[in-house]
């Protein structure tokens, strides 16, 4: 059973819950996410694999996930971040900003998700049973696709673009 760590409007933890049940309720969790750039500036993209259970073929972030109670959420970010693309970078925290969507199969996303950031110039390693497809691509690119063609990207890659594009984070 995957668990995710509860927290409150100041993102302090007040318990853990079955993932699922905190996404059908909609309960506030902590996410990450992360978003490598290669040394051109372009961020590595990801089409979610379409056995997702939320959100399938939608293009996002490099990675995300909830950090498992009681793990670091700078390990939880390296650890996935080789789980779903293969590869190895330290994260740096950026920000983090909480937000409250509705996504398909009636399921709730009330996360406070910390954004993390860091350079990679390979290829990555994409795992099939999450990953579909990749691509390096620039933030002014990835916004006037996602501005025309919003449901192809999943909701909280949608607010991390907004908030970059207005001046709101430090990559």
């Amino acid at each position: 059973m995957e668990e995710v760590v509860l927290v409150n409007e100041q993102d302090e933890v007040i318990g853990k819950m079955e993932k699922m049940e905190a996404h059908r309720k909609g309960a506030l969790h902590r996410a990450f996410s992360m978003m490598i750039f290669n040394s051109q500036g372009e961020l590595l993209v990801q089409k979610r694999s379409k056995a997702k259970y939320h959100s399938p073929g939608l293009w996002t972030n490099t990675c995300c996930i909830h950090p498992r109670p009681e793990e670091p959420i700078v390990d939880a970010c390296s650890r996935r971040l080789m789980e779903e693309m293969g590869i190895e970078v330290k994260p740096e925290f950026a920000y983090k900003f909480q937000y409250k969507v509705k996504l398909d199969q009636n399921l709730i996303e009330n996360e406070v998700d910390h954004i993390f950031t860091g350079v990679y110039d390979g290829v990555p390693t994409v795992n099939p049973d999450e990953v579909e497809d990749w691509k390096f691509v620039s933030l002014d690119e990835l916004r006037k696709d996602a501005a025309r063609n919003p449901e192809n990207f999943t909701a909280w890659f949608r607010l991390i673009l907004d908030h970059k594009k207005q001046g709101l984070t430090s990559w």
